[in-house]
């Protein structure tokens, strides 16, 4: 299973248009995909989801773990980490 670490640069964090643009391109690929706050205060969520990625409750300064597992993994992870890394469209 890839999993990567990566910092929020965005000065929202993973709040409603951030999180909604994360689920999007989460959900373009036919694996599993999971996020997790690093500080591991809850469960890692399914990335697919606005709603699960928003009660991570993330900000600007926060690293997130993003885990994928399936077919086209490898592309999976490293698409979503170059869009947190991009600053999610803001």
């Amino acid at each position: 299973m890839p999993r990567q670490t990566v910092t929020l640069e965005n000065e929202t964090g993973l709040h409603a248009r951030p999180a909604r643009v994360f689920a999007k391109k989460a959900k373009e690929f036919d694996c599993d995909v999971k996020v997790a706050k690093t500080n591991g205060e809850a469960d890692p969520v399914n990335a697919k989801s606005t709603l699960s990625v928003l009660t991570l409750d993330c900000h600007q300064g926060d690293e997130i773990e993003i885990t994928t597992d399936g077919e086209n993994a490898d592309e999976a992870l490293s698409t979503l980490v170059a869009l947190v890394e991009s600053g999610l469209g803001e």
